[in-house]
């Protein structure tokens, strides 16, 4: 039960993460303006989503509630269709908020490398977030927080350094196509990210709830 919770995890992440990857690479060539994410964007990105769905996800303890259900149903599919819709709506948000950025500091008159770093730092924070966001199907964000799973850190730590590298080292701006962002920059990325977690966490706790017969999940009329 839980390697299959675990899966569901997985699955709704790497749905979710996804949708604004996607919107990124599209919403420039849509509105006009220079590329924002190139080859070595999306290979960072991807050294961020293997290792979660392989080794974070993998290593997520049991829900509160996974021996008080009766068994699965063998007919029943991996995602619920409300779960698809869940991970849509992650994706969907976190689209929004950094195509916010993105088109306020264009018309900020920002330097295409300094957009390309808000924006990018922006992603993979929000990225950071997803992992948070689905590591429980209805925990809270504190306890996602505190919940012991050593990959998790061990990820989160290595893509801090990363990040911080690739975002203050001259050689590696180079390399991404990165101009300098400042402490103001800093603080937009930090608040697309913490903007996307919150919310999400407090979209996911008003939308869903666990249903002890048959552990489902269900959406709460409201």
């Amino acid at each position: 039960r839980r390697i299959y919770d675990n899966l569901r995890k997985a699955i709704e992440y790497i749905v979710a993460v996804h949708i604004p990857i996607a919107g990124l690479a599209l919403l420039p060539l849509l509105l006009g303006m220079p590329l924002m994410l190139t080859p070595i964007h999306i290979a960072f990105l991807e050294m961020i989503i293997d290792p979660a769905c392989s080794m974070v996800f993998e290593a997520e303890g049991e829900e509160a509630d996974v021996m008080g259900r009766p068994p699965r149903d063998p007919k029943s599919p991996l995602l619920l269709p409300r779960r698809i819709l869940w991970a849509l709506l992650q994706g969907l948000i976190a689209l929004a908020i950094l195509s916010g950025v993105l088109v306020s500091g264009s018309r900020m008159g920002m330097p295409e490398p300094d957009l390309r770093a808000l924006v990018f730092t922006s992603l993979v924070l929000i990225n950071m977030g997803f992992i948070l966001v689905n590591r429980s199907f209805e925990s809270s964000l504190v306890r996602a927080i505190l919940q012991p799973n050593r990959a998790l850190w061990m990820l989160f730590g290595g893509v801090s350094l990363l990040l911080g590298v690739a975002v203050s080292w001259q050689p590696a701006r180079s390399l991404f196509h990165f101009g300098r962002l400042h402490w103001n920059d800093l603080a937009v990325c930090m608040a697309a990210g913490a903007i996307s977690l919150v919310g999400l966490e407090a979209l996911k706790s008003k939308l869903f709830t666990t249903v002890p017969p048959g552990g489902q999940d269900r959406l709460v009329s409201r």
